[in-house]
Parts: structure tokens; C-alpha cells; sequence
């Protein structure tokens, strides 16, 4: 698990960057300079310090994941041995079908998101679930429509 981030002070250029970038990661370097009135070269040093700073951490296709074949989509609640927690966690990182993990604090130990193409894939993956060392049970529940997704986090 990470460490807990501190909070970074971003000023309104950093802000209408990270705006910009999250609509349309590819949006060329003038493009955001002449929306902004800056530089180009300021541009890019604001990018680079935001990456440097862990503010970006990474650029990426957001994929629709029906498109790919992934059309069942499922949060499954995990209890786990405490004592084994640890490992139950890296066990479950390795799962590509697992797109999130979350440590979370009440019935659960952790609670997932999964993608996979049809339901006997899911049958399968919980039965892989099942089978790790310290997980005592889980808990499925199937995603019948999604209503709001949104990778974009809001900065104020």
C-alpha cells in the first residue's frame, strides 16, 4: 500500500494544466500555452514538475472496457484472515481481471473491482479468490448498468 501523500499547493496555471489534461492528455504543448497565455516552454516545465511532484502519475488511454470485451463488471467484498492480510493483498494485485483494490474500513477488508468478459469468468476468478491463503470469504455483486465512471478528479 502507498503512503499517505501530503497535500500539494498548486496555483491556477497548475490547475487549468491538470484541467486540460484530464479532458485530453494528448493536448499539444501551444494548444494549453495560447489557452493559458504562457509559454510553451512554460507549459512543458509546469508538466514536468507536476509529474516530478507525483501530481500526474502517468498519461493513459481510458479504455471502454465493453469495446474490449470486457462487459461484466463486479465489486466484490473481501473478509480476510487479519493476520494474513498482507499477503491476501499481493496475491490479489496479480489478478489482471482486478482493475482496483481498495483497503477499506468496516465489514470488509477490501473491497475490488473487476472486469471480466462473461460470468462464467467471474465464477472462475472468485473461485480463484477463494483459494488464496487467508481469505475467508467473499461477497459479489454484479454491476447491472454503470452511471456515472469518471477518471477525472476535480481541483480546486
Amino acid at each position: 500500500m502507498s503512503e499517505r501523500a501530503s497535500e500539494i499547493k498548486l496555483d491556477h496555471i497548475d490547475k487549468k494544466i491538470l484541467e486540460i489534461l484530464q479532458d485530453n492528455a494528448k493536448t499539444p504543448y501551444a494548444q494549453i500555452a495560447s489557452q493559458l497565455g504562457i509559454s510553451e516552454a512554460t507549459v512543458h516545465l509546469r508538466i514536468k514538475k507536476l509529474v516530478s511532484m507525483g501530481v500526474i502519475k502517468r498519461f493513459q488511454a481510458i479504455i471502454d472496457p465493453e469495446k474490449v470485451g470486457r462487459k461484466v463488471t463486479a465489486i466484490i467484498g473481501v473478509i480476510t484472515v487479519p493476520q494474513k492480510y498482507s499477503q491476501v493483498l499481493k496475491e490479489l494485485e496479480k489478478m489482471p481481471e482486478i482493475v482496483e483494490i481498495y483497503d477499506v474500513a468496516g465489514e470488509y477488508s477490501t473491497i475490488l473491482k473487476v472486469r471480466v468478459k462473461n460470468k462464467e469468468d467471474l465464477a472462475s476468478l472468485l473461485d480463484e479468490i477463494g483459494k488464496i491463503d487467508g481469505v475467508e470469504s467473499t461477497k459479489t455483486m454484479y454491476v447491472l448498468r454503470v452511471i456515472k465512471e469518471d477518471t477525472r478528479i476535480k481541483v480546486d
